[in-house]
């Protein structure tokens, strides 16, 4: 499918890639395209740094999905189709992580003790793979919950971004881990009858980080006890969320022979998961430039500076004729960079370094023009 019919047609989309490569500009595009084709669209980032935030020209973002006002966006012209909206927010990690366990606590008490609990306050925004988790859990919260017929995910740098897609899983390995379901044993059963293993490993882990700790982790396991089911059904219905037809991958990368490494090392991956790449964004490419041989242009360049009667409009022309070749030249070798990856996907498409920053909403509808109308 194309760019236009993955906005036209997909529940989620969400923008995979390295680092500088454009994907929040991207994924904020993409929204907005959305939006101005009469979809009301949601754009996501897990990076708290201010860079969505700016490119909407909004004071700041929190974990809520606020909508952004049409007069800014909503600028006449032909793409433009009533009845959309356009809405961003940022994760907050800690304050998604309240909202599950509130939601899938048996009662408000309990669920009081699990968020006072310091072990629990300690480690809900800050824990190894809690962020990624609860960005999964965001989503399926704003899919099922936000009314939105659209929901665009601009992700971590790739690496993160596959820690991001395997939490669902991963969360699921833990809760039938070997450990975890030992550590859970005092809260069914007396510490007098539980495990010699059990308490040996609680010991040793005292004597490292304090019995206090100990006593914070135990408590807090026993108010996470009977919620184990909860969390399993969430984390299930997550992974089928990003294993839905409506949920589309978009891979963005520049030419660069890193940045096109660390999206082929991605592709590859999704490949193992058997997810499949929809479509592929080279961002800031050198234009094609009429598709001229540079050793061609070379020869008409020497030809005009070594021409017998000098003549400096014809020098100046073979100045120019150097120049194009060079740009050739560094176009030729951005497609040839790209040659493995295009395999990959059956959608690709160029972006081209622009003459001005993409920070407003004029020059993002730009770049979603580009995305989306093949003739651009």
């Amino acid at each position: 499918m194309s760019i236009g019919a993955l906005v036209a047609e997909r529940r989620v989309i969400i923008c995979c890639g390295s680092g500088g490569v454009g994907k929040t500009t991207t994924a904020a595009a993409l929204a907005l395209t959305a939006a101005r084709r009469g979809r009301r669209a949601c754009v996501v980032t897990i990076d708290p740094a201010r860079r969505l935030a700016d490119t909407l020209g909004l004071a700041g973002l929190t974990d809520q999905a606020a909508e952004i006002d049409p007069a800014l966006w909503a600028i006449g012209g032909p793409d433009l189709v009533p009845g959309g909206s356009l809405s961003a927010l940022m994760l907050d990690t800690k304050s998604t992580f309240d909202r599950l366990v509130t939601r899938n606590a048996p009662d408000p008490e309990q669920a009081a003790r699990i968020l006072d609990n310091r072990f629990y306050r300690n480690v809900s925004g800050a824990l190894g793979g809690t962020q990624e988790y609860m960005a999964m859990e965001k989503l399926h919260e704003l899919h099922d919950e936000g009314g939105f017929d659209l929901i665009v995910v601009d992700t971590p740098p790739t690496r993160h971004a596959l820690d991001f897609l395997d939490a669902p899983e991963r969360l699921l390995r833990l809760l039938d881990n070997r450990i975890f379901r030992l550590l859970m044993t005092p809260t069914r059963v007396s510490m007098r009858v539980a495990s010699v293993a059990v308490q040996t490993f609680l010991h040793t882990v005292g004597r490292v980080v304090g019995s206090e700790v100990v006593d914070d982790v135990i408590e807090f396991l026993r108010a996470f006890d009977g919620m184990e089911e909860g969390f399993r059904t969430r984390a299930g219905a997550v992974g089928a969320l990003l294993a839905d037809p409506g949920t589309a991958f978009v891979l963005v990368t520049s030419p660069r022979r890193d940045a096109v490494e660390e999206a082929t090392f991605f592709a590859e991956r999704l490949a193992e998961d058997t997810r499949a790449i929809a479509a592929l964004i080279v961002n800031r490419v050198h234009p094609d430039f009429g598709g001229a041989d540079p050793s061609g242009l070379r020869a008409t360049a020497a030809a005009l500076e070594t021409a017998t009667e000098p003549d400096p409009a014809a020098r100046r022309l073979g100045a120019a004729y150097e120049n194009l070749a060079d740009f050739r030249s560094v176009a030729i070798l951005e497609r040839e960079h790209l040659t493995g990856l295009r395999e990959r996907t059956a959608d690709v498409v160029y972006v081209p370094y622009l003459a001005h920053d993409v920070h407003d909403f004029a020059t993002l509808r730009e770049v979603g023009t580009l995305l989306t109308d093949a003739t651009a």
